[in-house]
C-alpha cells in the first residue's frame, strides 16, 4: 500500500532552519505532484509547498515564500521541505502529500481529492 513518511521535524530557534524530508513508497512515485501541508494551532490546515511531477514547477503560500523550498528526488521517491529564518507562527504539525495534479494543492476546492497524505511531522518554533 502507498506509505508517506515524513522525518526531519524537532524544536528550532526563531531564525533557524530545518529540512523536513518525505519518503515515499508503494507509487509511481515520478507520476505525482508532492507537496505540503500544515496545521497550525488554533488554525485549518494549509497549503505550503507544491513541487510537479517533473520537478520544475513549484508553488508557496505567501506566507512561506523566499523562506521555504520544496525539491523532490525521483530516484530516491522522496520530497524534501527546506525552511529556513523559521518564524514562531511556522509551528505546526506538516503533512506530505501526494496527488496526479499539482492543482489539487493549490485549489481549497480540490484539495479533498488530494490522493495520499502522511502522519505528520512536529515542528516547533520557539522565541
Amino acid at each position: 500500500q502507498v506509505q508517506l513518511v515524513e522525518s526531519g521535524g524537532g524544536l528550532v530557534q526563531a531564525g533557524g532552519s530545518l529540512r523536513l524530508s518525505c519518503a515515499a513508497s508503494g507509487l509511481t512515485f515520478s507520476s505525482y505532484a508532492m507537496g505540503w501541508f500544515r496545521r497550525t494551532p488554533g488554525k485549518e490546515r494549509e497549503f505550503v509547498a507544491v513541487i510537479t511531477w517533473s520537478g520544475y514547477g513549484t508553488q508557496y503560500a505567501d506566507s512561506v515564500k523566499g523562506r521555504f523550498s520544496i525539491s523532490r528526488d525521483n530516484g530516491d521517491n522522496t520530497v524534501f521541505l527546506q525552511m529556513n529564518s523559521l518564524k514562531i507562527e511556522d509551528t505546526g504539525v506538516y503533512f506530505c502529500a501526494a496527488a496526479p495534479s499539482s492543482a489539487k494543492f493549490v485549489d481549497p476546492k480540490l484539495r479533498q481529492d488530494i490522493d495520499y497524505w502522511g502522519q505528520g511531522t512536529q515542528v516547533t518554533v520557539s522565541s
